[in-house]
Protein backbone atom coordinates (compact mmCIF):
# COMPACT_ATOMS: atom_id res chain seq x y z
CA UNK A 1 0.00 0.00 0.00
CA UNK A 2 1.31 3.45 -0.88
CA UNK A 3 0.88 6.12 1.84
CA UNK A 4 1.10 9.73 0.63
CA UNK A 5 2.25 12.24 3.23
CA UNK A 6 -0.05 15.26 3.70
CA UNK A 7 2.31 17.33 5.89
CA UNK A 8 2.50 20.96 4.67
CA UNK A 9 5.66 22.61 3.41
CA UNK A 10 6.94 25.56 5.47
CA UNK A 11 6.57 28.81 3.68
CA UNK A 12 6.76 32.32 5.03
CA UNK A 13 3.17 33.06 4.07
CA UNK A 14 1.80 30.30 6.26
CA UNK A 15 3.56 30.43 9.64
CA UNK A 16 0.62 28.75 11.38
CA UNK A 17 0.88 25.71 9.14
CA UNK A 18 4.56 25.36 10.15
CA UNK A 19 3.91 25.38 13.86
CA UNK A 20 5.11 22.30 15.82
CA UNK A 21 1.59 21.54 17.08
CA UNK A 22 0.12 21.59 13.58
CA UNK A 23 2.90 19.34 12.25
CA UNK A 24 2.37 16.89 15.13
CA UNK A 25 -1.39 16.78 14.48
CA UNK A 26 -0.84 16.11 10.77
CA UNK A 27 1.59 13.25 11.53
CA UNK A 28 -0.87 11.67 13.97
CA UNK A 29 -3.65 11.94 11.39
CA UNK A 30 -1.51 10.16 8.81
CA UNK A 31 -0.70 7.34 11.24
CA UNK A 32 -4.36 6.95 12.16
CA UNK A 33 -5.32 6.92 8.49
CA UNK A 34 -2.74 4.19 7.79
CA UNK A 35 -3.95 2.02 10.68
CA UNK A 36 -7.56 2.38 9.54
CA UNK A 37 -6.62 1.47 5.99
CA UNK A 38 -4.81 -1.64 7.11
CA UNK A 39 -7.80 -2.73 9.21
CA UNK A 40 -10.18 -2.21 6.32
CA UNK A 41 -8.03 -3.91 3.67
CA UNK A 42 -7.38 -7.19 5.41
CA UNK A 43 -7.38 -9.10 8.62
CA UNK A 44 -4.41 -11.38 9.08
CA UNK A 45 -5.56 -14.92 9.88
CA UNK A 46 -3.05 -16.63 12.15
CA UNK A 47 -2.99 -20.40 11.68
CA UNK A 48 -2.60 -22.39 14.90
CA UNK A 49 -0.15 -25.10 13.82
CA UNK A 50 -1.25 -27.62 16.42
CA UNK A 51 -4.90 -27.11 15.47
CA UNK A 52 -3.91 -27.44 11.83
CA UNK A 53 -2.18 -30.77 12.48
CA UNK A 54 -5.27 -32.09 14.23
CA UNK A 55 -7.44 -30.88 11.37
CA UNK A 56 -5.26 -32.50 8.70
CA UNK A 57 -5.44 -35.80 10.57
CA UNK A 58 -9.25 -35.58 10.57
CA UNK A 59 -9.30 -34.76 6.86
CA UNK A 60 -6.94 -37.67 6.15
CA UNK A 61 -9.15 -40.07 8.07
CA UNK A 62 -12.05 -39.37 5.73
CA UNK A 63 -10.51 -38.30 2.43
CA UNK A 64 -7.45 -40.54 2.16
CA UNK A 65 -9.17 -43.57 3.69
CA UNK A 66 -12.18 -43.18 1.41
CA UNK A 67 -10.12 -42.37 -1.69
CA UNK A 68 -7.76 -45.30 -1.19
CA UNK A 69 -10.63 -47.73 -0.59
CA UNK A 70 -12.34 -46.60 -3.78
CA UNK A 71 -9.17 -46.81 -5.83
CA UNK A 72 -8.31 -50.29 -4.52
CA UNK A 73 -11.72 -51.58 -5.64
CA UNK A 74 -11.58 -49.61 -8.89
CA UNK A 75 -8.20 -51.10 -9.77
CA UNK A 76 -9.30 -54.62 -8.87
CA UNK A 77 -12.42 -54.35 -11.05
CA UNK A 78 -10.39 -52.90 -13.93
CA UNK A 79 -7.45 -55.30 -13.91
CA UNK A 80 -9.09 -58.57 -12.80
CA UNK A 81 -9.51 -59.45 -16.47
CA UNK A 82 -5.75 -60.08 -16.47
CA UNK A 83 -6.21 -62.65 -13.71
CA UNK A 84 -9.30 -64.10 -15.43
CA UNK A 85 -7.37 -64.58 -18.66
CA UNK A 86 -5.23 -67.35 -17.17
CA UNK A 87 -7.35 -68.45 -14.17
CA UNK A 88 -7.84 -72.24 -14.34
CA UNK A 89 -6.41 -72.40 -17.85
CA UNK A 90 -4.77 -75.72 -16.92
CA UNK A 91 -8.30 -77.20 -16.80
CA UNK A 92 -9.60 -75.31 -19.86
CA UNK A 93 -11.80 -72.93 -17.85
CA UNK A 94 -10.12 -69.54 -18.19
CA UNK A 95 -11.99 -66.51 -19.55
CA UNK A 96 -10.17 -66.71 -22.87
CA UNK A 97 -10.95 -70.40 -23.23
CA UNK A 98 -14.59 -70.18 -22.10
CA UNK A 99 -15.45 -67.33 -24.47
CA UNK A 100 -13.20 -68.73 -27.23
CA UNK A 101 -11.33 -65.45 -27.62
CA UNK A 102 -8.39 -65.03 -29.95
CA UNK A 103 -5.42 -63.03 -28.69
CA UNK A 104 -6.49 -60.06 -30.85
CA UNK A 105 -10.05 -60.19 -29.52
CA UNK A 106 -8.73 -60.20 -25.95
CA UNK A 107 -6.56 -57.14 -26.67
CA UNK A 108 -9.51 -55.29 -28.24
CA UNK A 109 -11.62 -56.09 -25.17
CA UNK A 110 -8.93 -54.43 -23.08
CA UNK A 111 -8.69 -51.45 -25.43
CA UNK A 112 -12.41 -50.52 -25.48
CA UNK A 113 -12.13 -49.85 -21.75
CA UNK A 114 -9.55 -47.12 -22.43
CA UNK A 115 -11.53 -45.68 -25.32
CA UNK A 116 -14.46 -45.09 -22.98
CA UNK A 117 -12.08 -43.89 -20.27
CA UNK A 118 -10.68 -41.20 -22.58
CA UNK A 119 -14.05 -39.98 -23.80
CA UNK A 120 -15.68 -39.65 -20.38
CA UNK A 121 -12.88 -38.33 -18.12
CA UNK A 122 -13.41 -34.60 -18.66
CA UNK A 123 -17.26 -34.75 -18.66
CA UNK A 124 -17.14 -36.76 -15.47
CA UNK A 125 -15.00 -34.13 -13.75
CA UNK A 126 -17.56 -31.49 -14.74
CA UNK A 127 -20.38 -33.60 -13.26
CA UNK A 128 -18.33 -34.04 -10.10
CA UNK A 129 -18.45 -30.26 -9.60
CA UNK A 130 -22.16 -30.19 -10.40
CA UNK A 131 -23.34 -32.99 -8.09
CA UNK A 132 -20.66 -32.89 -5.31
CA UNK A 133 -17.88 -35.46 -4.83
CA UNK A 134 -19.62 -37.77 -2.34
CA UNK A 135 -22.71 -38.20 -4.51
CA UNK A 136 -20.84 -38.58 -7.78
CA UNK A 137 -18.22 -41.02 -6.47
CA UNK A 138 -20.83 -43.24 -4.80
CA UNK A 139 -22.84 -43.34 -8.03
CA UNK A 140 -19.76 -44.22 -10.10
CA UNK A 141 -18.79 -46.94 -7.64
CA UNK A 142 -22.22 -48.54 -7.70
CA UNK A 143 -22.28 -48.42 -11.50
CA UNK A 144 -18.83 -49.89 -12.14
CA UNK A 145 -19.48 -52.61 -9.54
CA UNK A 146 -22.64 -53.57 -11.40
CA UNK A 147 -20.76 -53.62 -14.71
CA UNK A 148 -18.09 -55.89 -13.22
CA UNK A 149 -20.78 -58.32 -12.07
CA UNK A 150 -22.36 -58.23 -15.54
CA UNK A 151 -19.07 -59.37 -17.09
CA UNK A 152 -19.61 -62.65 -15.23
CA UNK A 153 -22.79 -63.16 -17.26
CA UNK A 154 -21.20 -62.65 -20.68
CA UNK A 155 -21.35 -65.57 -23.07
CA UNK A 156 -19.50 -64.23 -26.09
CA UNK A 157 -17.03 -61.67 -27.40
CA UNK A 158 -19.71 -59.00 -28.08
CA UNK A 159 -20.98 -59.13 -24.52
CA UNK A 160 -17.46 -58.74 -23.16
CA UNK A 161 -16.85 -55.68 -25.38
CA UNK A 162 -20.08 -53.98 -24.27
CA UNK A 163 -19.51 -54.52 -20.54
CA UNK A 164 -15.86 -53.48 -20.70
CA UNK A 165 -16.81 -50.26 -22.51
CA UNK A 166 -19.39 -49.41 -19.82
CA UNK A 167 -16.90 -50.28 -17.11
CA UNK A 168 -14.45 -47.77 -18.62
CA UNK A 169 -17.16 -45.12 -18.85
CA UNK A 170 -18.00 -45.33 -15.14
CA UNK A 171 -14.43 -45.70 -13.87
CA UNK A 172 -13.22 -42.74 -15.96
CA UNK A 173 -14.23 -40.11 -13.43
CA UNK A 174 -12.70 -41.60 -10.31
CA UNK A 175 -8.95 -41.01 -10.44
CA UNK A 176 -8.91 -37.49 -11.96
CA UNK A 177 -11.75 -36.60 -9.60
CA UNK A 178 -9.79 -37.77 -6.57
CA UNK A 179 -6.72 -35.78 -7.60
CA UNK A 180 -8.88 -32.73 -8.25
CA UNK A 181 -10.49 -32.98 -4.78
CA UNK A 182 -7.06 -33.04 -3.13
CA UNK A 183 -6.33 -29.59 -4.57
CA UNK A 184 -8.92 -27.85 -2.41
CA UNK A 185 -8.22 -29.78 0.80
CA UNK A 186 -4.41 -29.88 0.88
CA UNK A 187 -1.46 -27.56 0.30
CA UNK A 188 0.85 -28.44 -2.60
CA UNK A 189 3.59 -29.71 -0.27
CA UNK A 190 1.09 -32.07 1.38
CA UNK A 191 -0.14 -33.78 -1.77
CA UNK A 192 2.60 -36.12 -3.00
CA UNK A 193 2.38 -38.50 -0.04
CA UNK A 194 -1.40 -38.48 -0.21
CA UNK A 195 -1.47 -39.04 -3.96
CA UNK A 196 0.98 -41.88 -3.38
CA UNK A 197 -1.21 -43.45 -0.71
CA UNK A 198 -4.14 -43.40 -3.14
CA UNK A 199 -2.04 -44.79 -6.00
CA UNK A 200 -0.60 -47.34 -3.60
CA UNK A 201 -4.17 -48.58 -3.57
CA UNK A 202 -3.43 -49.87 -7.07
CA UNK A 203 -0.54 -51.91 -5.70
CA UNK A 204 -2.75 -53.22 -2.91
CA UNK A 205 -5.41 -53.93 -5.52
CA UNK A 206 -2.89 -55.88 -7.55
CA UNK A 207 -1.79 -57.89 -4.52
CA UNK A 208 -5.30 -58.51 -3.21
CA UNK A 209 -6.65 -59.22 -6.68
CA UNK A 210 -4.08 -61.92 -7.33
CA UNK A 211 -4.54 -63.43 -3.86
CA UNK A 212 -8.33 -63.44 -4.34
CA UNK A 213 -7.94 -65.01 -7.78
CA UNK A 214 -5.79 -67.75 -6.24
CA UNK A 215 -8.49 -68.52 -3.68
CA UNK A 216 -11.37 -68.36 -6.14
CA UNK A 217 -9.50 -70.61 -8.56
CA UNK A 218 -9.90 -73.43 -6.07
CA UNK A 219 -13.72 -73.30 -6.34
CA UNK A 220 -13.79 -73.51 -10.11
CA UNK A 221 -17.04 -75.15 -11.22
CA UNK A 222 -19.01 -74.41 -8.04
CA UNK A 223 -22.74 -74.16 -8.89
CA UNK A 224 -21.82 -74.68 -12.53
CA UNK A 225 -19.79 -71.45 -12.83
CA UNK A 226 -16.19 -71.17 -13.92
CA UNK A 227 -13.75 -69.59 -11.47
CA UNK A 228 -13.37 -66.41 -13.53
CA UNK A 229 -17.12 -65.78 -13.33
CA UNK A 230 -17.00 -66.06 -9.53
CA UNK A 231 -14.06 -63.64 -9.62
CA UNK A 232 -16.09 -60.92 -11.36
CA UNK A 233 -19.21 -61.53 -9.24
CA UNK A 234 -17.42 -61.32 -5.89
CA UNK A 235 -15.18 -58.37 -6.73
CA UNK A 236 -18.00 -56.39 -8.37
CA UNK A 237 -20.29 -57.01 -5.39
CA UNK A 238 -17.66 -55.53 -3.05
CA UNK A 239 -17.78 -52.21 -4.93
CA UNK A 240 -21.58 -52.12 -4.84
CA UNK A 241 -21.54 -52.83 -1.09
CA UNK A 242 -19.09 -49.99 -0.29
CA UNK A 243 -20.80 -47.35 -2.50
CA UNK A 244 -23.45 -46.21 0.08
CA UNK A 245 -20.74 -45.70 2.70
CA UNK A 246 -18.90 -43.34 0.35
CA UNK A 247 -22.07 -41.23 0.03
CA UNK A 248 -22.13 -40.76 3.80
CA UNK A 249 -18.40 -40.74 4.57
CA UNK A 250 -16.58 -38.89 1.77
CA UNK A 251 -15.94 -35.11 2.28
CA UNK A 252 -17.20 -32.56 -0.23
CA UNK A 253 -15.93 -28.98 0.26
CA UNK A 254 -13.98 -27.55 3.22
CA UNK A 255 -16.43 -24.76 4.05
CA UNK A 256 -19.62 -26.84 3.82
CA UNK A 257 -18.97 -30.20 5.53
CA UNK A 258 -21.01 -30.79 8.66
CA UNK A 259 -18.46 -32.97 10.48
CA UNK A 260 -16.19 -29.95 11.05
CA UNK A 261 -16.96 -27.22 13.59
CA UNK A 262 -17.29 -23.62 12.33
CA UNK A 263 -13.77 -22.90 13.60
CA UNK A 264 -12.38 -25.95 11.81
CA UNK A 265 -14.15 -25.05 8.59
CA UNK A 266 -12.63 -21.57 8.76
CA UNK A 267 -9.18 -23.06 9.39
CA UNK A 268 -9.61 -25.56 6.53
CA UNK A 269 -10.33 -22.73 4.07
CA UNK A 270 -7.92 -20.12 5.40
CA UNK A 271 -4.91 -22.40 5.55
CA UNK A 272 -4.94 -23.06 1.79
CA UNK A 273 -5.72 -19.51 0.62
CA UNK A 274 -3.04 -18.31 -1.75
CA UNK A 275 -1.63 -21.80 -2.36
CA UNK A 276 -4.69 -23.75 -3.51
CA UNK A 277 -8.23 -23.32 -4.83
CA UNK A 278 -11.52 -24.17 -3.17
CA UNK A 279 -12.75 -25.55 -6.46
CA UNK A 280 -16.20 -23.95 -6.71
CA UNK A 281 -15.72 -21.46 -9.52
CA UNK A 282 -17.10 -22.55 -12.87
CA UNK A 283 -14.56 -22.96 -15.64
CA UNK A 284 -14.75 -20.23 -18.29
CA UNK A 285 -13.80 -20.28 -21.95
CA UNK A 286 -10.79 -18.11 -21.09
CA UNK A 287 -9.69 -20.66 -18.46
CA UNK A 288 -10.04 -23.45 -21.01
CA UNK A 289 -8.15 -21.56 -23.71
CA UNK A 290 -5.32 -20.56 -21.40
CA UNK A 291 -4.98 -24.12 -20.12
CA UNK A 292 -5.01 -25.69 -23.58
CA UNK A 293 -2.41 -23.22 -24.89
CA UNK A 294 -0.05 -23.57 -21.93
CA UNK A 295 2.72 -25.59 -23.61
CA UNK A 296 4.56 -26.59 -20.41
CA UNK A 297 1.52 -28.67 -19.42
CA UNK A 298 2.15 -30.90 -22.43
CA UNK A 299 5.49 -31.90 -20.93
CA UNK A 300 3.56 -32.95 -17.83
CA UNK A 301 1.16 -34.88 -20.06
CA UNK A 302 4.01 -36.65 -21.86
CA UNK A 303 5.48 -37.71 -18.51
CA UNK A 304 2.11 -39.22 -17.59
CA UNK A 305 1.87 -40.98 -20.97
CA UNK A 306 5.30 -42.56 -20.35
CA UNK A 307 4.20 -43.66 -16.87
CA UNK A 308 0.94 -45.05 -18.24
CA UNK A 309 2.66 -47.45 -20.66
CA UNK A 310 4.25 -49.24 -17.71
CA UNK A 311 1.18 -48.91 -15.48
CA UNK A 312 -1.12 -50.43 -18.10
CA UNK A 313 1.13 -53.25 -19.24
CA UNK A 314 2.14 -54.25 -15.71
CA UNK A 315 -1.36 -54.17 -14.25
CA UNK A 316 -2.83 -56.30 -17.05
CA UNK A 317 0.03 -58.61 -17.98
CA UNK A 318 1.89 -59.31 -14.72
CA UNK A 319 0.06 -62.66 -14.30
CA UNK A 320 1.03 -63.57 -17.87
CA UNK A 321 4.65 -62.48 -17.33
CA UNK A 322 4.86 -64.43 -14.08
CA UNK A 323 3.43 -67.48 -15.82
CA UNK A 324 6.23 -67.11 -18.37
CA UNK A 325 8.74 -67.30 -15.52
CA UNK A 326 7.88 -70.94 -14.96
CA UNK A 327 4.98 -70.61 -12.51
CA UNK A 328 2.02 -72.57 -13.84
CA UNK A 329 -1.64 -72.75 -12.88
CA UNK A 330 -2.70 -71.09 -9.64
CA UNK A 331 0.95 -70.57 -8.62
CA UNK A 332 1.13 -67.86 -11.29
CA UNK A 333 -1.60 -65.95 -9.41
CA UNK A 334 0.15 -66.39 -6.07
CA UNK A 335 3.60 -65.25 -7.26
CA UNK A 336 2.08 -62.04 -8.62
CA UNK A 337 1.51 -60.84 -5.04
CA UNK A 338 5.12 -60.03 -3.86
CA UNK A 339 5.95 -57.39 -6.55
CA UNK A 340 2.75 -55.50 -5.70
CA UNK A 341 3.33 -55.83 -1.94
CA UNK A 342 6.82 -54.34 -2.31
CA UNK A 343 5.38 -51.58 -4.51
CA UNK A 344 3.20 -50.30 -1.68
CA UNK A 345 6.23 -49.45 0.47
CA UNK A 346 8.34 -48.07 -2.39
CA UNK A 347 5.52 -45.81 -3.65
CA UNK A 348 4.90 -44.25 -0.23
CA UNK A 349 8.63 -43.85 0.53
CA UNK A 350 9.39 -42.08 -2.76
CA UNK A 351 6.41 -39.76 -2.31
CA UNK A 352 7.41 -38.90 1.26
CA UNK A 353 10.95 -38.02 0.13
CA UNK A 354 9.65 -35.85 -2.73
CA UNK A 355 7.37 -33.88 -0.37
CA UNK A 356 9.76 -33.70 2.55
CA UNK A 357 12.67 -32.33 0.53
CA UNK A 358 10.67 -30.51 -2.20
CA UNK A 359 12.34 -32.58 -4.94
CA UNK A 360 9.46 -33.90 -7.02
CA UNK A 361 11.33 -33.75 -10.32
CA UNK A 362 14.33 -35.67 -9.02
CA UNK A 363 12.19 -38.30 -7.26
CA UNK A 364 10.14 -38.83 -10.41
CA UNK A 365 13.16 -38.97 -12.74
CA UNK A 366 15.02 -41.41 -10.46
CA UNK A 367 11.99 -43.73 -10.31
CA UNK A 368 11.68 -43.65 -14.08
CA UNK A 369 15.39 -44.43 -14.49
CA UNK A 370 15.45 -47.35 -12.03
CA UNK A 371 12.35 -48.81 -13.66
CA UNK A 372 13.85 -48.37 -17.15
CA UNK A 373 17.09 -50.10 -16.15
CA UNK A 374 15.08 -52.96 -14.63
CA UNK A 375 13.19 -53.49 -17.88
CA UNK A 376 16.43 -53.47 -19.91
CA UNK A 377 17.88 -56.14 -17.64
CA UNK A 378 14.63 -58.10 -17.77
CA UNK A 379 14.70 -58.14 -21.55
CA UNK A 380 18.41 -59.00 -21.72
CA UNK A 381 18.39 -62.00 -19.39
CA UNK A 382 18.01 -65.49 -20.91
CA UNK A 383 14.35 -66.63 -20.97
CA UNK A 384 15.26 -69.56 -18.71
CA UNK A 385 16.85 -67.38 -15.98
CA UNK A 386 13.61 -67.56 -14.01
CA UNK A 387 14.92 -66.60 -10.56
CA UNK A 388 16.91 -63.59 -11.78
CA UNK A 389 14.07 -62.35 -13.97
CA UNK A 390 11.58 -62.64 -11.13
CA UNK A 391 13.92 -60.70 -8.80
CA UNK A 392 14.30 -57.92 -11.38
CA UNK A 393 10.52 -57.84 -11.84
CA UNK A 394 10.21 -57.24 -8.08
CA UNK A 395 12.33 -54.08 -8.59
CA UNK A 396 10.75 -52.82 -11.81
CA UNK A 397 7.11 -53.05 -10.74
CA UNK A 398 7.46 -50.97 -7.52
CA UNK A 399 9.36 -48.13 -9.21
CA UNK A 400 6.96 -48.11 -12.16
CA UNK A 401 4.20 -47.22 -9.70
CA UNK A 402 6.42 -44.88 -7.62
CA UNK A 403 6.47 -42.34 -10.48
CA UNK A 404 2.86 -41.39 -9.83
CA UNK A 405 3.05 -39.57 -6.46
CA UNK A 406 5.67 -36.90 -7.22
CA UNK A 407 4.44 -36.53 -10.81
CA UNK A 408 0.84 -35.68 -9.91
CA UNK A 409 1.88 -33.54 -6.95
CA UNK A 410 4.18 -31.61 -9.28
CA UNK A 411 1.43 -31.07 -11.83
CA UNK A 412 -1.25 -29.94 -9.38
CA UNK A 413 1.22 -27.77 -7.45
CA UNK A 414 1.90 -25.77 -10.62
CA UNK A 415 -1.74 -25.29 -11.64
CA UNK A 416 -2.90 -21.80 -10.77
CA UNK A 417 -6.64 -21.39 -10.50
CA UNK A 418 -9.73 -23.59 -10.48
CA UNK A 419 -10.11 -23.51 -14.25
CA UNK A 420 -6.69 -24.99 -14.85
CA UNK A 421 -7.26 -27.69 -12.22
CA UNK A 422 -10.72 -28.62 -13.50
CA UNK A 423 -9.46 -29.14 -17.05
CA UNK A 424 -5.76 -30.00 -16.78
CA UNK A 425 -6.13 -32.90 -14.32
CA UNK A 426 -8.64 -34.93 -16.37
CA UNK A 427 -6.87 -33.88 -19.57
CA UNK A 428 -3.71 -35.38 -18.11
CA UNK A 429 -5.62 -38.62 -17.64
CA UNK A 430 -7.05 -38.47 -21.14
CA UNK A 431 -3.59 -38.12 -22.66
CA UNK A 432 -2.43 -41.06 -20.56
CA UNK A 433 -4.86 -43.26 -22.43
CA UNK A 434 -2.52 -43.23 -25.41
CA UNK A 435 0.16 -44.72 -23.17
CA UNK A 436 -2.22 -47.25 -21.69
CA UNK A 437 -3.33 -48.42 -25.14
CA UNK A 438 0.32 -48.82 -26.18
CA UNK A 439 0.81 -50.92 -23.07
CA UNK A 440 -1.86 -53.35 -24.26
CA UNK A 441 0.05 -54.36 -27.38
CA UNK A 442 3.66 -54.70 -26.26
CA UNK A 443 3.54 -58.06 -24.44
CA UNK A 444 3.00 -60.53 -27.25
CA UNK A 445 1.98 -64.09 -26.46
CA UNK A 446 4.16 -65.31 -29.32
CA UNK A 447 7.25 -63.95 -27.49
CA UNK A 448 6.64 -65.86 -24.25
CA UNK A 449 8.50 -66.42 -21.99
CA UNK A 450 11.08 -63.68 -22.77
CA UNK A 451 8.74 -60.88 -23.94
CA UNK A 452 11.62 -58.72 -25.29
CA UNK A 453 9.33 -56.28 -27.14
CA UNK A 454 7.35 -55.56 -24.00
CA UNK A 455 10.36 -55.06 -21.75
CA UNK A 456 12.37 -52.90 -24.16
CA UNK A 457 9.35 -50.76 -25.08
CA UNK A 458 8.66 -50.13 -21.41
CA UNK A 459 12.31 -49.23 -20.87
CA UNK A 460 12.23 -46.72 -23.73
CA UNK A 461 9.18 -44.93 -22.34
CA UNK A 462 10.63 -44.90 -18.82
CA UNK A 463 13.82 -43.20 -20.02
CA UNK A 464 11.83 -40.70 -22.11
CA UNK A 465 9.76 -39.83 -19.04
CA UNK A 466 12.90 -39.22 -16.97
CA UNK A 467 14.32 -36.96 -19.69
CA UNK A 468 11.07 -34.98 -20.04
CA UNK A 469 10.99 -34.46 -16.27
CA UNK A 470 14.51 -33.07 -16.20
CA UNK A 471 13.73 -30.75 -19.13
CA UNK A 472 10.62 -29.49 -17.34
CA UNK A 473 12.60 -28.91 -14.16
CA UNK A 474 15.05 -26.78 -16.18
CA UNK A 475 12.11 -24.78 -17.61
CA UNK A 476 10.69 -24.07 -14.15
CA UNK A 477 14.14 -23.18 -12.78
CA UNK A 478 14.64 -20.59 -15.55
CA UNK A 479 11.17 -19.15 -14.95
CA UNK A 480 11.88 -18.78 -11.23
CA UNK A 481 15.02 -16.79 -11.99
CA UNK A 482 12.96 -14.33 -14.03
CA UNK A 483 10.34 -13.71 -11.33
CA UNK A 484 10.11 -10.43 -9.49
CA UNK A 485 10.30 -10.43 -5.66
CA UNK A 486 6.99 -11.52 -4.18
CA UNK A 487 5.72 -13.40 -7.23
CA UNK A 488 4.72 -17.04 -6.55
CA UNK A 489 7.48 -19.43 -7.52
CA UNK A 490 7.08 -22.49 -9.70
CA UNK A 491 7.48 -25.69 -7.74
CA UNK A 492 10.32 -28.08 -8.51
Amino acid sequence: MMVISTLPHCVEADIEACSPDREKDEKQASITHLEDALDVDSEVYVVDQEAERRLVRRIDLRMITGSTAMYVLCFIDRSNIGNAKILNNDTGNSLQQSLRLTNNQYIIALMVFYVAYTVFEVPSNYLLKKYKPSRWFSFLMLAWGAMTMLIAATRNYGGLLATRFLLGMFEAGLFPGLIYCLTFWYKPNERAVRVALIVAGATLGGAFGSAIAFGIGTVNGAHGLEGWRWLFLIEGAASCFIAPFILWFYPDYPETVSWLSPEERELATERIKGVASLGHEAITWKDARDTLLDWRLYLHHWIWIAYSVGFSSISLFTPTIVQGLGFAGLRAQLFTVPPYALAFFVVTAVAWISDRFEMRAWAMAASFAICGISFVIEGSLPPTAFTARYAVLCVGVPFAYAVSGPTLSWLTGNLRGTGASTLAVPLNGSFSTFGQIIGLFIYKTSESPGFPTGHYTNAGFMFSGALAGLVLRYVYTRRNRQLSPGEPRWRL
